[in-house]
Order: structure tokens, then C-alpha cells, then sequence
């Protein structure tokens, strides 16, 4: 069968982030998506109005039963909500349970794209210092670049981890601005080797972020390199945000990823 990504994320009942983004993003990339749900979420496309988190122990047999079924041949982790699921996803790195050397994109989401928090900020963040370095990749937005790095300028934010010993850093610099093309810049061991620009389009996009951060692990999955796969992921973003379905076809701040491709 298509190799299978294994994905710890939230569930998002409008469609466009969380679970339903990385079945249809790493699909697209050619793999197939496995979920070990981490929390139930209750938000809209244009703003998060709370969350109820899945138990460690149900993440953890959710990924062992996809573990020992399915070729898994990378991971993939977004919304993960508590502080022991964080802890919980690190023991299955520790213990084998996860092979190390599978690639492992790690979006570590604090903050959905629609607003709202998704957890407790500072114990979260804590929390992630454990997982970080198990990572292949790191996608933040600006806001948890900075938050995790404690560094406001994004580029010695990025540096800074890598030196920590984070393998990479996609840095993204949509959030910063508001006009002016979207630049990104993937940092491998603190040097950057990679650099992209995205058109800006009009409008907010729901789920934007899942989306990149699970093609990236779908052709990472596929046996793409690292770099290749980062750019295959630039490509593919901005020809389905184009795409992207308007729920609200009179406001352009709220836009979700089309669920297939055209």
C-alpha cells in the first residue's frame, strides 16, 4: 500500500484544519494518512471557541494500534492540546514504539490561524522543549517561532533552536505582515538552504498551515528529501489556496481548503 503517515491532530468540525487538513493534504501528496485524534475541538472557520482534549492513554493506543498495523513511514503531529499528550508522544519516541528515524514534522500549534488559544501557552511551550528535538522539522508560525525560541527577530529565533538541536526550521513569515509576498526560509542546522517566496493572497485561509506541514510529511513519507519536499509543498499551497472554498462568499477573511484539489 502508499506509505502511511501517522498523525496526531485535533479534530476541526468546519473541515479545514486539524485531522481533516492532514487526511487531504498528505493524500494529495501521494501517502496515506493514519489519525491518533488528539482532542475534539469546537470551532468555526473564523474563530475557536474551545476544545476538550483526547486522554494520553487513548492518544497512545490510537498510534500503537496504527503502529503495528501500518507501514508507517512518517510522522506527523499538529494540534496535541495537553502537556502529558506532548509528554505522551515524546515516550513513544523514548521507547521505540516510534522509530527515531522516521521523519517527524512537527507543527507546533499553540495558536489556531482563526484565533483562540488551543492550551496553556507557557506550560505548553515547556512541554515542547522535551519533543522539539525529535523533530525532522519544525513549521511555526511567527508567533510560536517566537514563542518557543524567546527571540522576536525570526531568523535568530530560527538559529537559535537549530543550535538547541533541532535538525530544522521553516521559517514563515505570513503572519508578520500584512501586504507583500509571503517569504519562507528552511534553516537545516542553523544554515539556511532554502529560500522561497509565496504570493499574498487576499483574505485569511483556515487551515493553511496544517495543510503545508502535512504535505511536507506526505513527501517526506514518499522519499522526498527534505528540500524537495519543502518545495513541492510551496508549489502545491499556493495553486489550492487559490482554490480555497468561501464559506462566506460576501467575507474574505474566512476561506477553507477546497476538500480536493481542482
Amino acid at each position: 500500500m502508499r506509505p502511511v503517515v501517522l498523525c496526531f491532530s485535533g479534530l476541526d468540525p468546519s473541515g479545514g484544519a486539524g485531522l481533516q487538513a492532514d487526511i487531504e493534504a498528505i493524500g494529495q501528496a501521494g501517502a496515506h494518512a493514519a489519525i491518533a485524534c488528539t482532542a475534539i475541538t469546537v470551532q468555526s472557520s473564523q474563530q475557536v471557541m474551545g476544545f476538550e482534549a483526547c486522554s494520553a492513554d487513548l492518544v497512545e493506543q490510537q498510534a500503537v494500534a496504527v503502529l503495528n498495523d501500518l507501514p508507517v513511514a512518517a510522522i506527523k503531529s499538529g494540534m496535541l492540546g495537553t502537556t502529558d499528550n506532548i509528554a505522551k508522544l515524546v515516550s513513544l519516541f523514548k521507547s521505540g514504539q516510534i522509530d527515531k528515524s522516521l521523519p517527524f514534522v512537527l507543527d507546533p500549534v499553540l495558536v489556531a490561524n482563526s484565533g483562540g488559544s488551543l492550551g496553556d501557552e507557557t506550560t505548553l511551550v515547556a512541554a515542547f522543549q522535551e519533543l522539539l528535538p525529535f523533530a525532522t522539522l519544525i513549521t511555526p508560525n511567527t508567533h510560536e517561532l517566537r514563542a518557543l525560541s524567546g527571540e522576536q527577530d525570526l531568523h535568530v529565533a530560527a538559529k537559535k533552536l537549530c543550535h538547541q538541536g533541532i535538525h530544522a526550521v521553516l521559517v514563515k513569515t505570513s503572519h508578520d505582515f500584512d501586504s507583500g509576498d509571503i517569504e519562507q526560509f528552511l534553516y537545516i542546522e542553523g544554515e539556511i538552504v532554502l529560500k522561497s517566496v509565496i504570493q499574498r493572497l487576499q483574505g485569511e485561509f483556515h487551515g493553511s498551515g496544517c495543510s503545508l506541514a502535512s504535505f511536507i510529511a506526505g513527501r517526506l513519507a514518499m522519499g522526498d528529501d527534505l528540500i524537495t519536499a519543502v518545495s513541492a509543498a510551496d508549489d502545491w499551497i499556493i495553486e489550492t489556496l487559490k482554490a480555497a472554498d468561501k464559506p462566506h462568499p460576501n467575507d474574505k477573511t474566512a476561506q477553507l481548503i477546497p476538500n480536493r484539489f481542482i
